[in-house]
């Protein structure tokens, strides 16, 4: 197997939940996110979007823009471990006009249409906007998706 060599200016994190064992940061913000990621009970695995191909096409105002998120995480919330939640999370210390239909292109378009055609798994998507609430704001939406399967069942039993 080649070996292959680079330096990076960029923080980086060690992790145990990733398939890549270093996770390269663009933020101080990110590391949080990581920590995060990395002591949550019900996540699966993580990865830092880079280079994955994962790319959302919008528009803003009369310009075409790719949106690139900052990582995917599989979330067991409760279907199983054949059926994951793909969590897309972007992190956003300012919010700029662009970044709000970022958001509003994930949460209107995208994620319900991937999960439409059900090819894919499933796909939610969280943005977190203050560091200090990461931990906190990441375990409220992944207990939110928790309880929307739970709903679900009983639902189903009804």
């Amino acid at each position: 197997m080649p070996r292959v060599t680079l330096s990076t200016l960029c923080t980086s994190v060690i992790t145990r939940r990733c398939h890549i064992n270093w996770v390269i940061l663009d933020s101080d913000w990110e590391g949080e996110f990581c920590r995060v990621a990395e002591s949550h009970p019900r996540v699966r695995a993580y990865v830092k979007n880079h280079n994955l191909g994962l790319e959302v096409p919008y528009r803003y105002g009369s310009e075409m823009r790719k949106y690139i998120p900052d990582f995917i995480v599989l979330v067991d919330d409760g279907h199983g471990d054949d059926d994951l939640l793909h969590l897309i999370v972007e992190i956003k210390g300012y919010r700029r006009e662009d970044a709000k239909e970022k958001k509003s292109i994930m949460e209107t378009y995208w994620v319900p249409g991937v999960n439409h055609t059900a090819q894919y798994g499933r796909w939610a998507f969280a943005e977190f906007t203050e560091v200090y609430q990461i931990e906190a704001d990441f375990k409220a939406k992944v207990e939110s998706e928790f309880s929307k399967m739970i709903e679900g069942i009983v639902k189903g039993a009804a």
